[in-house]
Parts: C-alpha cells; sequence; structure tokens
C-alpha cells in the first residue's frame, strides 16, 4: 500500500459507515410498518450492502467483502440503536429527536444490546457473512 492510497482507503471505510447507517434506517422503517423488529432483514441488507460495495469497489476481494460485512454489522448496530430510542420515546411520549439527544449513544447502545436474543446475533452474522461472500466472489 502507497502512501497516497490511504487517504481513499479511510474515503472507502467512510462510505461503507454511510451506507450501513442509511440501510439501518431503511431496515428501521420496514420494521416499523411490520410492528416487529425483523432481524431476518439482515440478509437483505447484506445483500443491498455488497452490491453496493461491489459497484464502487475496482476490485473485489477481501477488501471488498470487509467493507460490506462492516456495513451490514454497522446497519444492524444502527437499526437496534434507533429501535431501542422509538421504544423508548414511546413510553416516555417523547419525540424521536429529543430522546436521541436526552439518552446518548451509551444509554442507547446498552438498551439496544439488552434487547437483543441469541437468534438476532444469528440472523445478523448471517447477513454479515452473507455480504463478506458476495463482495468477495469474482463477477461473470
Amino acid at each position: 500500500m502507497k502512501p497516497l492510497d490511504v487517504p481513499l482507503y479511510l474515503f472507502a471505510l467512510f462510505c461503507a459507515a454511510m451506507m450501513g447507517m442509511a440501510v439501518g434506517a431503511t431496515w428501521m422503517v420496514a420494521a416499523m410498518y411490520m410492528s416487529r423488529p425483523a432481524p431476518w432483514l439482515a440478509l437483505v441488507a447484506g445483500v443491498v450492502l455488497a452490491w453496493a460495495v461491489r459497484h464502487w469497489i475496482r476490485r473485489p476481494g477481501p477488501g471488498a467483502a470487509v467493507l460490506a460485512a462492516f456495513a451490514t454489522l454497522l446497519a444492524a448496530l444502527y437499526f437496534n440503536v434507533l429501535m431501542a430510542a422509538i421504544k423508548l420515546a414511546g413510553n416516555f411520549g417523547l419525540r424521536l429527536t429529543d430522546t436521541l439527544h436526552t439518552a446518548g449513544a451509551g444509554m442507547l447502545v446498552s438498551l439496544a444490546r439488552l434487547g437483543l436474543r441469541p437468534v438476532d446475533w444469528a440472523w445478523y452474522a448471517a447477513g454479515a457473512l452473507l455480504a463478506a461472500w458476495l463482495a468477495w466472489r469474482r463477477g461473470r
């Protein structure tokens, strides 16, 4: 790796993080529409993020796989944080933005972690593995 490539890698990491958060927010809207958490949507998130990474990374391989898996896991984390904030806002009669500012990231991450079941962890791992596999493999 050349020193001039470092900003490109950092920008790729930033783009993967932003895409993961966008997919996590979209996942939250879908879960709210269905009135249940729907952890199985991690597979859909993994496919979408792998497709996106494959279209802006020049070469598929381990780098693209890591970015796709990272984005998928970040989407799952962001989804769970948003769901915890929504539950908190509903319980206390606050707006979502007020809840996000008042509770803070640490509390929301802790609440999100407390609400996870082992099957949720399995869905998120499966989504990340699917994303990594789809981003790694060579196109036809």
